[in-house]
């Protein structure tokens, strides 16, 4: 590293020169890639410093130390501000971000994305950028670390600090964020509101909102303050009281956006895009900063580097209290860590299925998934499941199931309330978090609410598995407003998402167990209101379901038709099997639990289930949109408008999707 006019033997580096290192890192990234947003690195970059130097518990050696405090830029923007305190501090060694890394800002295949991606390098925790998402994201964190820390004592205890800007906070769903938050009293979430009042368009109060954001947060239950976001005195002492509330917290840090600039700060010039040389001059001119571009002197970067070794000590001791913890705790705390399933779920499931094979229920999935969720959750203590105030209808909390509380954190159910949305971003911060896998749940429709989340958790390739239950016009009499219609193809569009909907209990489990056995995606089962019949009446040890689609119902001689349908289809493809049995035509059924499943296998396996048969039709209650790549051309009966309110067998006929309509379709094709 180039040394500069500072005397080498110097030992005090200013505050100041501290947050100018942030602030022209930034700078220089975003002028160089002529791409990015420096207004909020340079802004924020007081409240980073003190954070980062004097308070957050981390040690840059080991960025998974699993009691390292956690950090969340929720304006993911702003990324330069964490890419510049990963490098500055030495997260990851070498194997952490270097100078070249910060020069490729914004390059195709460089670790320092436009906005940051989970663990594009080391130390980011989330992926954020989409407004909202990371403050959302952080209650899950907290939530995380307080049911940890019930069921291991003494090894868990951390704080999780966000950087939020005005965006996050004008997002919907920060409101529910803030909201489960304030309820549970998450007393070790502490937001910094970056509050310079500038967004892309203009001044926010002038133009937008004009809420108090400190009342704002002390109605939901918050402690709230407003500071001089640029006195790093009042930051520190802020963040004490913050760590001594029995209250979750928000900082409200008054500051300029593009600090430093001599002509765009406090405007909406300085929010985004490179600022140009002469403003570049100018800011370094205005801060003292007379280096070269992407010059840190080393006094600076030395004191950086001390300040991310500060919590080796910390960790060491960590280190010795897990030592110390009796064999079996410690060896159940690492494989939750790891992600790894216990070892006997294979068998357990396998004796479940074998039960369900023997009593043959008739019952709607959701009923079928609650069953299956009292094995599977006795089996797998890490899963945790809730609601979205749906618990009656969706049937996701098993009968031992207790329920977390602000003074108790040892349940395994949550309470999110009518908060899809940010129940599913939280979710995915227990995932990221460690130690657990979440689940909520919801009408199949209202994935309408949330799906920012659940894309940010495809993204991110994490494991979540939720339930989302009256999953077509089966629902019945609710009508339209909540009838799935072009769900299943909106969801099964989505990369790195799996969308399963099962036909019976059987297949409930199976799809249950496949979901929990993808480590690094998230899924999703659609389950019925209506009852249906068992068709899965044969123990098989292997999961079908897994392979996403399979035969079900083969054909008395050589198929002439093969039947494709999914979930409470299946049964209706059945009985259109047996009546075009009578006819004297040989049909087979095939079940689709899962497109993306059934897409990822090999060629040989899903020629041999797409078959060779002349007619090949397909009977879905939904719209036909990605059923071409199995069928062809082929008939499809299904949706083409919205549902219909009334009895869910009613509302099948009105809309032709019956047995009869099969038959005759398939006939028409075969005999054309």
């Amino acid at each position: 590293m180039a040394t500069t006019t500072v005397s080498p033997g110097a030992t005090s580096v200013s505050h100041d020169a501290m947050a100018n290192a942030i602030r022209f890192l930034a700078l220089d990234a975003v002028e160089k890639a002529k791409s990015g947003h420096p207004g909020l690195p340079m802004g924020a970059a007081d409240v980073a410093t003190v954070l980062w130097r004097d308070v957050l518990k981390f040690d840059a050696a080991d960025p998974h130390w699993p009691d390292r405090d956690r950090f969340v830029l929720s304006g993911g923007h702003g990324c330069m501000l964490l890419y510049s305190l990963l490098y500055l501090t030495g997260v990851g060694g070498d194997k952490g971000l270097g100078i070249e890394d910060i020069k490729q800002f914004r390059q195709v295949g460089s670790r320092t994305p436009g906005h940051p991606e989970y663990w594009c390098a080391p130390g980011v925790e989330t992926t954020t950028g989409p407004l909202g998402q990371g403050i959302a994201t952080s209650v899950g964190m907290a939530i995380a670390e307080r049911m940890l820390a019930a069921r291991f004592p003494g090894i868990v205890d951390h704080h999780t600090y966000v950087i939020a800007s005005d965006g996050d906070l004008m997002e919907g769903v920060s409101q529910e964020a803030i909201g489960i938050a304030g309820h549970l009293k998450l007393k070790k979430l502490i937001v910094f509101w970056d509050n310079n009042g500038i967004s892309i368009d203009g001044q926010i109060p002038v133009l937008a909102d004009n809420i108090d954001q400190v009342a704002r947060f002390q109605s939901a239950g918050w402690n709230s303050t407003h500071i001089d976001g640029h006195d790093p005195k009042a930051i520190l002492d802020a963040i004490h009281a913050a760590q001594n509330s029995d209250k979750p917290t928000m900082i409200a840090c008054k500051t300029t956006i593009g600090f430093g600039l001599p002509t765009h700060a406090g405007t909406s010039k300085a929010h985004s895009d490179a600022q140009g040389a002469a403003e570049v001059a100018g800011a370094r001119k205005n801060l003292n900063w007379p280096y070269e571009p992407f010059v840190i002197p080393d006094d600076i970067l030395a004191t950086w580097r001390k300040a991310g070794s500060r919590g080796s000590a910390q960790r060491e001791a960590w280190n010795r209290a897990l030592d110390a913890l009796d064999a079996k705790e410690r060896a159940e705390f690492e494989r939750r860590l790891r992600g790894d399933l216990p070892h006997d779920l294979d068998q357990v499931i396998e004796a479940y299925k074998q039960k369900l094979v023997d009593e043959k229920p008739e019952v709607a999935t959701r009923k079928a998934g609650q069953a299956a969720l009292a094995v599977i959750g006795a089996a797998v203590p890490e899963l945790v499941t809730g609601s979205a105030d749906l618990t009656p209808s969706n049937n996701t909390k098993f009968s031992d199931e207790m329920e977390i509380r602000p003074d108790d954190f040892s349940g395994r159910y949550i309470h999110w309330g009518v908060r899809e949305h940010g129940m599913i971003a939280a979710c995915n911060g227990i995932a990221l978090h460690g130690g657990f896998i979440p689940s909520g749940a919801s009408f199949f429709c209202f994935t309408d609410y949330c799906r920012p989340s659940l894309r940010i958790a495809a993204l991110m390739k994490i494991r979540v598995v939720h339930v989302f239950t009256h999953d077509s016009i089966g629902l019945g009499e609710d009508g339209p407003t909540h009838q799935p219609v072009e769900h299943l193809a909106a969801m099964r569009a989505m990369p790195n998402f799996y969308i399963w909907r099962p036909a019976d209990s059987v297949e409930t489990v199976e799809c249950w167990q496949a979901a929990l056995e993808r480590e690094h995606s998230p899924s999703i089962l659609a389950l019925t209101r209506q009852s249906l019949p068992a068709l899965r009446t044969k123990q098989v040890a292997e999961n079908l379901c897994a392979r996403g689609g399979y035969e079900i119902s083969p054909a008395s001689g050589e198929a002439q038709v093969s039947i494709f349908a999914s979930g409470s289809e299946v049964s209706l493809a059945v009985a259109a099997q047996a009546q075009l049995k009578e006819k004297g035509v040989a049909a087979r059924v095939v079940s689709m639990p899962c497109f993306p499943a059934f897409f990822e296998q090999p060629d040989d396996y899903r020629r041999s289930v797409i078959g060779s048969a002349k007619v090949k039709v397909a009977v879905e209650a939904a719209v036909r949109f990605g059923w071409d790549a199995i069928i062809g051309d082929g008939p499809f009966i299904g949706m083409k408008s919205f549902g219909e309110s009334g009895p869910y067998k009613a509302v099948f006929k009105h809309f032709g999707i019956t047995p009869e309509a099969v038959v005759e379709a398939a006939l028409a094709r075969l005999h054309a």
